[in-house]
């Protein structure tokens, strides 16, 4: 009977260790949204659950320059800067952001994305993306003998990110490029008159704008063009990647451009380029670039990332 009782007790204690095994496993694997783990065990990098990718876009735009840089700066050895485009970036960060999955993107504001989702910038210690950058207006050398009254738009066009996140969120909506800035530039009468004050009417000549194929830069873009067809000129419109941009105002293939962002973001077209352009100075300051995530994600420097 003793030995009936004690090979009883035996068992249970098996089974009752095992289970205690099993739960404390489930504890040590269970992963929430952060990167880290929910229970005592040991933690999943933020890398791991992203798979040390960052979601860039163009290659060769200044934000990426500086990405690369980063990686090197904080040795993020693992991590890969992923190329693609600023359409592709925002779809996949609308992907993650509606399951609650972690991502790490490439960011910049003025940029509807703010608008739409919670995000924030990561900390850069290292001060690798810089401070605040402004957004520049641009034109070829001789543009102003050529043109004096688009110049002069040009050279007074001047406003704010609240302004270019208005179009910026019309166009994400929906609504056409050019439809998004005709409404802006009805419905603020008194801005426009501020950028064509002194100008006068010309007849069909012909322009031409670049700009790089960001969200920001569509909006600005746009709207600038509106306002010089209203006084009567021809533009036409060239997306360009922002080497290509600088080259062209640089040339003369192209005659302006309000989409060049000072003194990092560009920095190296800037100095390739020193002398074979007019700079007329910011249109809009208090611009942004740097690493960005869903506010959700409980990491808040680059350095984390190592």
């Amino acid at each position: 009977m003793k030995k009936w009782l004690s090979s009883l007790f035996i068992s249970v204690l098996i089974v009752g260790l095992a289970a205690c095994g099993s739960q404390s496993t489930e504890n040590e694997t269970s992963v929430n949204n952060s990167g880290s783990t929910s229970g005592e065990g040991a933690k999943v990098s933020v890398g791991e659950m992203v798979d040390y990718k960052i979601i860039g876009i163009d290659p060769g735009a200044g934000i990426m320059k500086a990405t690369e840089k980063a990686i090197e700066e904080y040795g993020l050895n693992d991590w890969k800067l992923v190329e693609g485009s600023g359409a592709a970036m925002t779809a996949a960060l609308k992907k993650a952001y509606d399951k609650e999955e972690p991502i790490i993107v490439t960011g910049w504001t003025p940029h509807w994305k703010f608008a739409k989702f919670d995000l924030k910038y990561l900390d850069d210690p290292k001060g690798v993306y810089g401070d605040e950058e402004s957004i520049h207006t641009i034109v070829r050398n001789g543009f102003k003998e050529d043109h004096p009254n688009a110049y002069k738009v040009l050279d007074q066009f001047y406003w704010t990110a609240d302004d270019m996140s208005a179009v910026m969120v019309m166009i994400e909506e929906g609504m056409k490029e050019e439809e998004a800035a005709a409404k802006w530039v009805e419905e603020n009468a008194d801005t426009i008159a501020e950028w064509t004050a002194g100008v006068e009417k010309v007849n069909g000549d012909k322009i031409t704008l670049a700009y790089v194929a960001w969200a920001s830069e569509i909006a600005s873009t746009n709207v600038i063009a509106k306002v010089l067809q209203d006084i009567g000129y021809n533009v036409k419109l060239t997306q360009l990647e922002a080497g290509a941009m600088w080259a062209g105002i640089a040339d003369g293939s192209a005659d302006a451009s309000v989409a060049a962002w000072l003194p990092v973001t560009h920095a190296d077209y800037f100095a390739e380029f020193q002398g074979k352009f007019e700079d007329l100075g910011p249109n809009l300051e208090g611009t942004k670039i740097g690493l960005v995530v869903p506010s959700y994600m409980e990491i808040n420097s680059i350095e984390e990332l190592k």
